[in-house]
C-alpha cells in the first residue's frame, strides 16, 4: 500500500477516526495499530507477514530470556552472546537470503565463466519483501542493546509487536531504536495541537516533495540513466542532478509524512534528514542524510569494529568496512558496493587532509564565507558522483557517464535544466528557509494566516502539478 495513493488516504482515514475515538485506551489503540500495521504490509503481499511474524517472536523470546539471564555472572556470559547470536543470525538470515541470494548466484556464474566452466544460473528467483532491511535492523537493534544493558526487555508481546510494525514507519523507516518509541507504544498518548500542526504540515512537505518534485524530476533522470549512451555533455549532469533531486524527495519525503502521520496519532518518530546538502565534508553529511541508518552503522558496527579508539590505521579500517557494508545494505549490485567503497574513501581522505574540520555550525566560528561555501560546493560535486554510480545498473554505465559528462550543452540538455529548475525552485527555497531559521519546521512558526496560506499552497501544488500515477517510493526497493 503506497502513501501516494488513494487506497491509502481511505485506509489511514478510517484507522485514524477509531484510533481517536479509542483515545486514552492504549491497550485497544495497540490492538488496532498492530491490525492495521499487518493490513498495510498484507496489501502488498500477505505471505510475507510470516516473516515479520518470525522476527516478531524470536526477538521477543530472546529479548526475554537475556532478561532472566544476568549479565554479571561470568557463566551466563557464554549464554547472553549465544542468545545475542541468535537473534543476530535469524534476522541477518533471512534478510540475507530474500536480499542477496539472485546477486551471489548470478555473481558465481560469472566467476565461472571466467574459468571456461559453465553453469546455468538457478531457476529459483527470489522476490524482495518490501522493507526487509529496515525492520530486521529495528528488531535487532532491540536484542543487542538489552545484551549490552542498554534496555530493559519488555514483557508484552502485543507492545512489540506494534514496535516492529508501526505502519507509518514499517517499510521506509526511520529505523527506531525501541528506546525511543517502545516507551511511547506502552504509555498513553496525549495529541496535543502543536503535534497535529506541525504533523500535518510534515504530511503535506512530504507527499510535495514525493509526488510534485521527486516524481517530475525522476523524469529527468529517468530520461537520462535508462538511455544514457545517447546523452553527453552537461546532459549527463543534469541527469545526475535530476536524480539526486529525485532520491531526496522521494526518500525525505517518505521520511516526513512517516513523522507527520505518527504525530497525529500523538507518537514522535526520529528526524532522518537534516539539510544533507549542505554538508561540509563526509562526516557531516551522514549525521544528515538517512541519519537512522548511518547511526545503527555507527552504534552496532563501526564502534565494535574499534572505531577511533585503536589508532589511525584501525580507524580508517573500520571506515571503510562500515561503509562498504552500508552500500550493500541499499541493495546486492555492484554499483552498491561501489558507491559504499567510494563514501569510505572520502570519509579516510576528509580524516587524513582536512586539517581544520568545520562544525555543523560554520557561520558561528572563524571560517569566511567563501570558505564555507567552497567546502559546501565540494561536498556536494563528491555526492553527486557518489549518486551517479547508485543509480547506474552496470559498471559499464558508470565509466561511459563519467567519461562523457561535461559542461558542453548538447542537444536537450539547456531544456532538461530548465525543467530541473523549475521543479527544484520550491525545494531549494524551503531548504535555504529551513537552514538558515535551524529549524525544519519554521513554517509552522509562522502566524495562523501564512500557516494557512502556505498548507493550501502545498495542497495546492500537490492536486494539480504532482504526478498522478502512484509511483513507488525509491528507498520500497532496498
Amino acid at each position: 500500500m503506497l502513501f501516494n495513493s488513494l487506497v491509502f488516504v481511505g485506509f489511514f482515514a478510517v484507522v485514524y477516526g477509531v484510533y481517536l475515538a479509542l483515545q486514552q485506551r492504549t491497550t485497544p489503540q495497540n490492538v488496532l495499530l498492530l491490525v492495521a500495521s499487518y493490513v498495510f504490509y498484507s496489501y502488498w503481499d500477505w505471505r510475507f507477514l510470516s516473516l515479520i511474524l518470525v522476527s516478531t517472536v524470536a526477538d521477543y523470546t530472546i529479548g526475554l530470556a537475556l532478561g532472566r539471564t544476568d549479565g554479571a555472572i561470568p557463566a551466563n556470559q557464554r549464554r547472553r552472546r549465544l542468545l545475542v547470536v541468535a537473534s543476530v543470525g535469524i534476522n541477518l538470515g533471512i534478510l540475507g537470503f530474500f536480499k542477496y541470494f539472485n546477486f551471489f548466484a548470478d555473481s558465481l556464474v560469472d566467476v565461472l565463466h571466467l574459468f571456461g566452466m559453465r553453469a546455468d544460473p538457478t531457476t529459483l528467483r527470489v522476490v524482495l519483501p518490501i522493507g526487509i532491511s529496515f525492520y530486521t535492523f529495528q528488531t535487532m537493534s532491540y536484542t543487542i542493546d538489552i545484551y549490552r544493558g542498554a534496555l530493559a526487555p519488555t514483557r508484552n508481546l502485543l507492545n512489540f509487536a506494534v514496535f516492529v510494525a508501526f505502519f507509518p514507519q514499517l517499510v521506509a523507516g526511520p529505523i527506531e531504536r525501541a528506546r525511543n518509541l517502545l516507551p511511547q507504544i506502552e504509555a498513553p498518548r496525549h495529541i496535543t495541537a502543536a503535534m497535529v500542526d506541525s504533523g500535518l504540515f510534515l504530511i503535506l512537505w512530504g507527499y510535495f516533495k514525493k509526488v510534485v518534485i521527486a516524481d517530475t524530476a525522476g523524469l529527468i533522470s529517468d530520461q537520462v540513466f535508462n538511455n544514457y549512451t545517447d546523452h553527453h555533455g552537461l546532459a549527463i549532469i543534469v541527469g545526475v542532478l535530476a536524480f539526486s533531486v529525485q532520491i531526496y524527495g522521494d526518500f525525505s519525503g517518505y521520511s516526513d509524512i512517516a513523522r507527520g502521520l505518527a504525530r497525529l496519532m500523538g507518537i514522535e518518530l526520529m528526524v532522518n534528514f537534516k539539510l544533507p546538502y549542505f554538508a561540509l565534508n563526509p562526516s557531516d553529511f551522514w549525521r544528515r542524510w538517512h541519519i537512522s541508518l548511518s547511526s545503527w552503522l555507527r552504534d552496532y558496527l563501526y564502534i565494535p569494529l574499534g572505531g577511533n579508539r585503536r589508532g589511525p590505521a584501525r580507524m580508517y579500517a573500520a571506515l571503510s568496512i562500515t561503509m562498504l557494508l552500508g552500500g550493500l545494505w541499499h541493495g546486492a549490485a555492484w554499483n552498491f558496493v561501489i558507491w559504499g567503497a567510494f563514501h569510505g574513501l572520502i570519509l579516510v581522505l576528509y580524516r587524513l587532509f582536512e586539517r581544520r574540520p568545520m562544525d555543523r555550525d560554520p557561520w558561528g566560528g572563524d571560517f569566511a564565507t567563501p570558505t564555507v561555501l567552497a567546502k559546501m560546493g565540494l561536498m556536494f560535486v563528491l555526492t553527486l558522483l557518489g549518486w551517479l554510480v547508485f543509480r547506474s545498473t552496470s559498471v559499464h554505465q558508470i565509466g561511459y557517464m563519467l567519461g562523457h559528462a561535461s559542461l558542453v550543452p548538447g542537444p536537450g540538455a539547456l531544456h532538461l535544466l530548465t525543467k530541473l529548475a523549475k521543479v527544484s525552485a520550491p525545494l531549494i527555497a524551503m531548504q535555504v528557509l529551513q537552514y538558515r531559521s535551524g529549524d525544519l519546521l519554521i513554517p509552522t512558526k509562522l502566524r495562523l494566516p501564512m500557516r494557512i496560506l502556505v498548507y493550501t499552497a502545498l495542497l495546492t501544488g500537490i492536486l494539480l502539478f504532482g504526478v498522478r500515477e502512484s509511483i513507488e517510493f525509491i528507498y520500497f526497493q532496498f
